[in-house]
């Protein structure tokens, strides 16, 4: 962006808004009389008599600054950080022109001198004196809004928490000495945990994709981990995926370390609360933060240590825009503030075998026998339960399923997982399992009205598919409802009482004694003791998504699920009804998750997937969509695949970000690009949906660099 535009002087290019906001400026000084507020009639502070503002507007063709005069009046309060009302735009109210709303916006900087030379508009309010946008957390807003194709406004909005007088009138308490560096603790089941933990506490910043062992002792884990930067002089971030990983982790933290030294920043506080707490860290009295997804901005002073559990959490993607994820806001923290990293989980993700396999992080894991030790028995669906059965593979609740319950609840609690309603399978092979995919760009296949084949990324129609690995031509799909599971069990063990814990009712924990828990992934309580045995249910549900990490997600929900239950050598036993020759099953019974994401991995770097790729979701109406793909600079080598129709929401199910207005057909197109070429893909995209917008072509669309969901 050129030094003009970032200042928001008039030339070449101006938005309609600023260029009224200008005309009216120079009629301003030939007025008569003058208005307060506006253009005149207040003398301008003597030293740095212009604000660079950053205006709450997220529009991606006003990302910029915009200069106003500062009052001397509002001299000693209008300091960069600082909530101002500024008058931005033009409009008109009883015939004559007015100018402009007020709006919110924060001051970036004081200068001098505007390079704009026409009459600057005054700042209309200092709202609040609390410098909330710092130096730090601005140069961070900016390069996520980079990162993602975003507007600076937009970040901002997701990183300063809604100003509350109450909270910032009341002072925050004076810092605490740092705490002395922590034990080990359970850390020494790790080789290299002790030495991480050393690093942190001498002031290094080393970096760790940490595979967590089975069993209740993560939380402490991270406590330790934040313990140590904390007895350097330093801060600490953590972020988890809700509220009850946080209150974990808080409740260990402070049984380590006491009160007074870390906050819990989540929604369950109330936006006051947070808000209070927020200032307190922003302020310096607090050094270390743990909190969910919205954390990841927290003004935490000097990190040493950034931290996040359970990466693969879909929560941890921000649905507001730009939609940035929490793991690459850390990673971006980590470099910028030079602060250790600790990516943690009980699975592993491909982008966590990424960073360990380019060298950025180093692994920190648990020997074999140590694995083995803490991990419970896993059993499937075999050969030999076949016979006994011969219907134990397509059946829902097979023999050993029945077994695995009646025996488990002779030790105490049973765990049942049962995938949601909403997981929509993907096509794949009848004979074998392998996934459907195109064989031009090797996205997944649809079948859409009518029985076609066509592929959701590129559009193209499959007419005559087989199955690569085994040349089976017959697809499968298969949606598994669980609403009758607890019923079913329930009338199967009537003497035991049945618990509940999903979307509208999640429990946090359930005592040791015997019952049945029927669970949704994500929502699985903590049992006192640990559960005696799990049952994995209805494993096509989760392997069968049109999503490109299925395998991945399902993986990763079976060992959350799992590392609830106790370790083989106190008999804790899982069952997992699904094919055991797939993939991720196989990695579930050695339960080696960084060995299915190494194989995913090459995978993706085979076909050309994220991460090893790059990729931009372009949704929107089809002609706008492939206007913004052609007026775009692409970085060279860019493919274009699709667009392809979106898929109208399930009836009765409510509207989700990027889901197209009722009555709209709208359309996605994905643009893919090289290892190296994804900031150029991101500001190609941006600099033409600017430019569209400016000179109003079409409707606007909607973008995403790197999607989530893609299948």
């Amino acid at each position: 962006m050129s030094r003009e535009n970032e200042r928001g002087s008039a030339g070449a290019g101006e938005a309609p808004e600023q260029l009224a906001l200008i005309r009216e400026a120079v009629r301003g000084t030939k007025a008569a009389r003058a208005r307060p507020r506006t253009w005149r009639g207040a003398e301008l502070a003597e030293t740095l008599p212009v604000a660079r503002v950053l205006v709450d507007k997220g529009l991606v063709h006003l990302d910029r600054y915009f200069d106003y005069a500062v009052p001397a009046a509002m001299d000693a309060q209008a300091r960069p950080g600082v909530r101002v009302r500024v008058r931005f735009g033009a409009g008109e109210k009883g015939g004559r022109r007015e100018g402009g709303k007020l709006v919110s916006g924060f001051v970036v900087e004081r200068v001098a001198e505007s390079e704009f030379r026409g009459v600057l508009a005054p700042i209309a309010q200092v709202l609040s004196e609390e410098p909330v946008l710092t130096p730090e957390l601005l140069s961070l807003c900016r390069a996520v809004a980079d990162r993602y194709a975003g507007t600076l406004a937009d970040v901002v909005q997701l990183a300063v928490p809604p100003r509350r007088a109450r909270a910032e009138a009341r002072p925050s308490p004076a810092p605490l000495p740092p705490n002395p560096p922590p034990a080990a603790g359970s850390w020494e089941r790790y080789p290299a945990g002790p030495g991480f933990l050393d690093a942190l506490a001498r002031g290094d910043a080393p970096r760790a994709v940490w595979t967590a062992l089975p069993g209740p002792h993560w939380p402490g884990e991270l406590a330790r981990a934040v313990a140590a930067a904390l007895a350097s002089g330093r801060g600490a971030l953590v972020v988890v995926p809700d509220g009850r990983a946080a209150a974990r982790v808080d409740a260990e933290l402070t049984g380590l370390i006491g009160e007074g030294r870390h906050v819990l920043l989540t929604a369950d506080v109330g936006p006051e609360e947070r808000y209070r707490r927020w200032l307190a860290v922003n302020r310096g009295s607090v050094r270390a933060v743990v909190g969910t997804r919205a954390a990841m901005f927290a003004p935490v002073r000097d990190p040493g240590l950034v931290a996040i559990w359970d990466d693969g959490d879909s929560s941890h993607s921000d649905p507001h825009a730009p939609q940035p994820h929490a793991r690459e806001v850390l990673l971006q923290r980590a470099v910028t503030e030079r602060a250790g990293f600790l990516l943690g989980g009980l699975g592993c993700t491909v982008e966590a075998a990424q960073l360990v396999e380019t060298g950025w992080a180093r692994p920190l894991v648990a020997d074999r026998e140590r694995v083995r030790a803490a991990a419970p028995l896993i059993r499937t669906v075999s050969d030999a339960d076949e016979a006994r059965d011969a219907a134990a593979r397509a059946a829902r609740l097979p023999t050993l399923a029945w077994q695995v319950v009646r025996d488990g609840l002779t030790r105490g609690p049973v765990l049942v997982q049962v995938p949601r309603r909403g997981y929509v399978p993907r096509l794949s092979c009848e004979r074998c399992r392998e996934p459907a995919r195109c064989r031009a760009c090797s996205g997944p296949l649809e079948a859409r009205g009518g029985g076609e084949l066509c592929c959701g990324w590129c559009g193209r129609a499959e007419g005559d598919w087989h199955c690569p690995e085994c040349g089976g031509v017959r697809l499968r799909a298969r949606v598994v409802g669980a609403r009758r599971t607890a019923e079913e069990l329930g009338r199967a063990f009537p003497a035991v009482p049945v618990r509940t814990s999903g979307r509208d009712h999640v429990l946090a924990s359930v005592p040791g004694t015997p019952a049945l828990v029927v669970s949704t992934p994500g929502a699985e309580p903590v049992a006192e003791g640990g559960y005696a045995a799990a049952l994995l249910l209805d494993g096509w549900a989760l392997l069968s998504r049109p999503d490109l990490r299925a395998g991945e997600e399902a993986l990763r929900r079976w060992l959350e699920a799992a590392a609830l239950v106790r370790g083989q050598e106190d008999g804790g036993t899982v069952a997992v009804i699904a094919e055991p020759t797939l993939r991720p099953v196989q990695a579930l019974v050695r339960w080696d998750p960084v060995g299915h994401a190494v194989r995913e991995l090459a995978e993706r770097a085979e076909l050309g997937f994220p991460p090893v790729s790059r990729m931009a979701a372009v949704t929107g109406r089809g002609e706008d969509v492939m206007g913004l793909i052609a007026a775009a600079r692409l970085p060279e080598g860019a493919e274009i695949l699709g667009p392809v129709p979106i898929p109208a929401a399930e009836p009765g199910r409510p509207r989700r970000p990027g889901d197209p207005p009722p009555g709209e057909q709208w359309e996605r197109a994905l643009v893919r690009v090289r290892p190296g070429q994804g900031a150029e893909l991101a500001a190609s995209l941006k600099a033409a949906r600017a430019a569209r917008l400016v000179k109003r072509e079409g409707e606007a669309v909607r973008l995403r660099i790197d999607p989530p969901d893609l299948g």
